[in-house]
Parts: structure tokens; sequence; C-alpha cells
């Protein structure tokens, strides 16, 4: 396997990455907002960028085997590039997981809270419903003819 490989497919992880955590960030803001539609244009966009990431990741799997002792670098720069690169696609994970915990919370919090005003608009209109139901109609209705 070629090291200039390896080190395109770290920075294209990494690049990926970095894309999944800016779409992470505004999708809590669609979230937090309660932008629904924008939201899941957003999702369709971020489930492209995760099968690119799931190709990359098939990619890199022949050099998951490999000794990385006896990689042969160009020069020592390039092994320590690859080594950053590799630490800041650890730290973007983290990043995108507690994101994706955070938006699933704000989503279950709104839903759970959209289904408690749903509930209360069900039982306004079955209080109503009994009312209107128990009210004689000749009470409420005029009769305006006359016997002469």
């Amino acid at each position: 396997m070629k090291i200039d490989t390896l080190a395109e497919l770290i920075h294209a992880r990494c690049e990926c990455l970095t894309h999944l955590r800016d779409l992470g960030r505004k999708q809590f803001e669609l979230i937090d907002t309660g932008e629904m539609t924008a939201l899941l244009d957003l999702l369709a966009v971020k489930q492209r960028s995760l099968v690119q990431l799931q190709q990359i990741e098939r990619s890199l799997d022949p050099f998951r085997d490999q000794d990385a002792s006896q990689r042969r670098w160009r020069d020592e720069s390039d092994r320590r590039t690859c080594a950053e690169q590799l630490q800041q696609c650890e730290v973007l994970l983290g990043e995108i997981i507690t994101q994706e915990k955070c938006s699933e919370e704000t989503l279950r919090r709104r839903r759970d809270e959209t289904a408690k005003r749903l509930h209360g608009v069900h039982l306004s209109g079955r209080a109503r419903g009994a009312y209107t139901a128990s009210t004689p109609r000749e009470i409420n209705q005029l009769d305006i003819t006359s016997d002469t």
C-alpha cells in the first residue's frame, strides 16, 4: 500500500468529519428553533456525508492491519502531519457524538412538549363536545313562529 494513499485518505477523513461536525451544529440550531422542514433537508445532506465517510473508512481498511512502524514515510514531517490529522479526527468524532446526543435529547424534549400540547387540545375538544352534547337544543333556539 502506498503511503501517499494513506495520507490522502486520512486527510479526506478529517475533512469529512469536519463537515459532519459543522452540519451537526446547524442540525442542533434547526432542532432548537423547530425548523423541521429545513432539518429534513439538512439530514439528507448529512446522510450523503455519512456515506462518503463510510467509503473512506472502507478504503482505510487495508492499512489497519499494517504495522505502523514498518511504514516508509518520505520524511518525518509527513508522518507527523498524518498523526496530527488522526488525532484531530478523534477529537472531531468526540464532538460529533456529543452533538448527536444533544440534538437527540432536544428533539425528544420538543416531541414530548408537542405531545403534551396535542393531548391538551384533545381534552379541550372532548370537554367542549361533552358540554355541547348535554346542552338542550330548545334553550339554544328561539321559536319566532306565530299561531295566528
